[in-house]
């Protein structure tokens, strides 16, 4: 089984990091005003990937916040996944032509599976991820202000049998919460598949991923984290500890 991988967050509006409350655009705290700087300081710190979302781009269906992105992929010695904004073929080769080394397809998912099974085919599961951000276990869409009635572990299996490797999932009650990510649902989701699990959303403490970390054998690959890291509750070289 591949090593419990933390992946710092960094979400960006406006060009800056930010982080949402729930997925509330109107409950937004500021913490820098240049994703470059924050993702400069994050490889300084030992991450080997980092976690990019345009907040924007998911808004508006498109692509926004790119350049940031690219910067980072291009100038800095880190692997780079992005989610947010990416509805197209076109969006997706943006991306991965350009050093981005993982593209995450979240609203496109549920809305347009031919067009991600698609990519599956095209890019391969490690580099095609699938975000699924669920409320009640149903999938959320577009910035998680629609919810479906897509079961997120339904799509999940019908995806990996189309090559989806990773799956990102978030459960938006517990995300920008600090309440504790809900591991038996990220658990669940990963034994359900047979696929690796990203784990998204309400990561407070060390002993939250220390948890999570235990599950790595049933297919919890990894966790992004965001608010705890910018509110200090634990370093991010703390973080990378649990691997040694």
């Amino acid at each position: 089984m591949s090593k419990f991988v933390i992946y710092p967050a960094i979400d960006m509006r406006d060009g800056k990091c930010v982080r949402l409350k729930q997925g509330d655009y109107n409950e937004e705290t500021v913490y820098g005003d240049s994703p470059f700087a924050m993702a400069h300081q994050f490889a300084e710190d030992g991450a080997e990937w980092i976690h990019m979302v345009d907040l924007d781009g998911a808004k508006a269906k498109k692509r926004i916040n790119h350049e940031h992105v690219l910067r980072v992929a291009n100038e800095l010695d880190v692997r780079v996944q992005v989610g947010g904004g990416i509805r197209t073929a076109d969006d997706v080769a943006f991306y991965l032509d350009q050093g981005v080394d993982r593209v995450i397809l979240g609203s496109v998912a549920v809305n347009d599976p031919a067009f991600t099974k698609e990519m599956l085919a095209t890019y391969g599961g490690e580099r095609i991820a699938i975000g699924l951000d669920a409320r009640d276990g149903y999938v959320a869409t577009e910035g998680w202000l629609e919810t479906s009635s897509v079961k997120a572990e339904t799509l999940a299996q019908e995806l990996a049998r189309f090559g989806a490797e990773v799956f990102i999932f978030t459960d938006i009650s517990r995300d920008g919460m600090l309440s504790g990510p809900n591991t038996e649902a990220i658990t669940a989701l990963a034994e359900a598949t047979g696929k690796q699990v990203i784990a998204s959303g309400g990561v407070s403490s060390l002993a939250d991923l220390s948890e999570l970390r235990q599950r790595t054998t049933r297919g919890v690959s990894g966790a992004i984290v965001g608010k705890a890291l910018y509110t200090n509750q634990f370093t991010l070289a703390e973080a990378l500890k649990g691997d040694d």
